[in-house]
């Protein structure tokens, strides 16, 4: 079925802890930031009214703030002006949500998007009064957290059954990959009130930027978070039984601080017992605007976590036409296209397989791995540019609002 694209209306985004106007490199940052202020931009520079609430977490912060794109950024006064872990905001919650619901009933927005699970609490208490449909994108979920991190999650121990409400009462649940879709129906969220929404990057930022030296070292790169689970203690032991290769892992804090950093000292006595010490090189943090020049240098990009709801480093990978070495999980399943952007591979080591024999074989074939980086820049190209991800989101707005009011209007 399709439907009609609608005019242009308002539009709330709600994102409690991850404000759109966080530095997209910085420390305060992550993908869901990032997420938030491309899709706002995307839809305001449409035409739509869009008006982002994020939680105010420093004092001194104006109410409201207007982006170059013409976005309001609205600091809720929900908990103290501080910054608070997430995990911990849930008891602000209920004052988010309260105050949502008296801007809402000056102002009623004909649609409101919910970011992360927090975020769907406070605004289906803010829209509960004036009737306003709620559209849910959790871009992480409890069970997942929970099953993989086990004892380790920090997460607060509502946060299961508060996500199935959630999913039960809103009106529209985007999900970022298929494999959510599974969870979300194990979790009673009805099937018919999910669509398939995929994260976007930027491929005007995010492109092919020459290639290193030849001669040189085949150069293999791995990016994230510096936390267990990210598979870079996999990609160090693999590294051990792939010669004369190097192992570039970015993230973690800046580099003069990642001397003192627990995972970076686990990373190093790793690399020393493997004898790899010399060939694999902790980056620390990468600013964005290097990020391109760093993955177009690599023959493969190395992206094995356990498990990862979306994973937006191979997305970035592949636009910069790298091809990819990924864990066959979560949102990889969607992105890479095994054989033809890049290799899946299991998010264990399993008999029968073996990591390093993987990575030779590609590092041994430059024709195919030409292919794959190819492959790669046209996939993210024609499925996630931000304007196909802004198309697929308007698409679910307009099952519930065919025709909102024009924001000239709505004024």
């Amino acid at each position: 079925m399709t439907y009609p694209k609608p005019r242009p209306g308002r539009i709330a985004l709600v994102s409690e802890h991850a404000s759109p106007l966080a530095e997209p490199d910085g420390p305060d940052a992550g993908g869901q930031n990032v997420h938030v202020a491309q899709l706002a931009g995307h839809l305001a520079r449409r035409g739509h009214d869009v008006t982002v609430y994020t939680r105010r977490d420093r004092t001194g912060t104006p109410t409201m703030v207007r982006t170059s794109d013409g976005v309001k950024v609205v600091h809720v006064p929900a908990g103290p002006p501080t910054a608070v872990p997430k995990d911990e905001l849930l008891v602000w919650m209920p004052d988010f949500g309260a105050y949502l619901s008296r801007m809402w009933r000056l102002a009623r927005p004909d649609v409101v998007h919910a970011h992360f699970w927090m975020s769907g609490l406070a605004s289906l208490t803010g829209a509960r009064e004036a009737g306003i449909p709620v559209v849910q994108t959790y871009h992480a979920l409890g069970t997942v957290k929970r099953r993989y991190q086990g004892t380790e999650d920090t997460s607060p121990h509502e946060r299961v059954d508060l996500e199935s409400r959630i999913g039960r009462e809103a009106d529209r649940i985007i999900a970022t990959c298929a494999d959510e879709v599974i969870e979300l129906v194990a979790m009673g969220v009805p099937r018919g009130r999910i669509s398939v929404v995929p994260c976007g990057v930027d491929t005007t930022h995010f492109v092919p930027a020459g290639a290193r030296p030849p001669g040189a070292p085949y150069r293999l790169l791995s990016v994230g978070r510096l936390v267990p689970g990210k598979g870079f203690e996999r990609a160090i032991k693999a590294l051990a039984a792939v010669p004369n290769a190097e192992l570039l892992i970015a993230g973690g804090p800046e580099p003069p601080l990642l001397v003192a950093d627990p995972e970076a000292e686990r990373l190093r006595k790793i690399a020393a017992e493997h004898g790899v010490t010399e060939r694999v090189r902790l980056l620390g943090r990468v600013p964005l605007d290097r990020m391109p020049q760093l993955m177009s240098s690599a023959d493969l990009l190395l992206s094995l976590p356990r498990y990862e709801p979306f994973g937006t480093v191979p997305v970035e990978a592949m636009a910069c036409g790298t091809p990819v070495v990924a864990t066959a999980v979560g949102g990889h399943l969607d992105t890479v296209v095994d054989g033809v952007t890049g290799t899946l591979v299991p998010p264990v080591e399993t008999p029968g397989h073996d990591l390093a024999a993987t990575i030779r074989s590609l590092l041994d074939d430059p024709a195919r791995r030409a292919r794959y980086g190819a492959a790669g820049r046209t996939h993210v190209l024609a499925r996630y540019t931000w304007d196909e991800v802004a198309d697929g989101v308007v698409r679910v707005y307009a099952q519930l609002c065919p025709a909102p009011r024009p924001a000239e209007e709505a004024r």
